[in-house]
């Protein structure tokens, strides 16, 4: 077996869930928190999404936690920035609650830990559009722990997102890893698979897929937890 660099997605992949369904939950959790204070749900739901697509767009230049609150900032004015302790308390305390809006599967965390005792090198590619506090939560939620990985993309440590390859070139660089030796596990065709494009093996966890385009997957190895075991003892 050889040894890779093994970077796994956290939403749809380590952590079971409806993507769409978790968003709407967490959404209604976040405007209830901000509701006292002056944001009106629908368009603080729309300005959440301003600030994500500026941190898709983003291009290098500045952290994808800039990209955010210049966005968020435009739209709301100075008013965004003296409430960033309201959204720091929502993902310390009230976050929490979206736990129940997914589900939990043993294999995955089972499966991260017996790689690093095979000697894997193990990262955690989630697209870096959460702050740290709520990555490492959802981390927890998988039965697993931050320190358990080498490297967690978040949007404080991030210049840009998926499926922009140079997302996946950027965690290349910082973990100093030729993508030859890396294998990328997500469970969104279009999001993970974009890790292809800079040379990486892709993996297609077929748990809670999301092909979104309706792309023929038939190429990519896919399969559960056990199949990608399977997988990665036989390279």
């Amino acid at each position: 077996m050889k040894k890779k660099t093994i970077l796994f997605d956290l939403d749809g992949t380590l952590l079971p869930m409806d993507q769409d369904q978790f968003t709407t939950s967490y959404f209604k959790l976040l405007a209830a928190k901000l509701a006292p204070y002056g944001y009106k749900a629908n368009e603080l739901v729309d300005n959440i999404w301003a600030g994500t697509a500026a941190m898709v767009k983003n291009d290098g230049s500045r952290s994808n936690e800039k990209a955010f609150w210049a966005e968020f900032s435009r739209l709301y004015g100075e008013k965004a920035l003296e409430d960033m302790p309201l959204f720091e308390e929502f993902y310390g305390v009230d976050f929490q609650r979206a736990k129940e809006f997914c589900g939990f599967n043993p294999q995955a965390g089972e499966t991260v830990r017996q790689l690093k005792d095979q000697g894997h090198r193990v990262v955690l590619a989630t697209n870096p559009i959460f702050p740290s506090i709520a990555t490492n939560l959802r981390i927890r939620w998988v039965g697993l722990e931050p320190e358990d990985f080498e490297l967690i993309t978040t949007y404080e440590n991030s210049t840009y997102c998926k499926p922009n390859p140079l997302y996946y070139q950027e965690v290349l660089d910082k973990i100093g890893c030729q993508a030859a030796d890396c294998l990328m596990v997500g469970n969104d065709v279009t999001e993970d698979g974009a890790a292809g494009k800079t040379g990486m093996d892709v993996f297609l966890l077929t748990d809670c897929l999301i092909n979104r385009e309706e792309k023929d997957i038939s190429a990519f190895p896919q399969g559960s937890f056990p199949e990608l075991r399977a997988y990665i003892e036989s390279l």
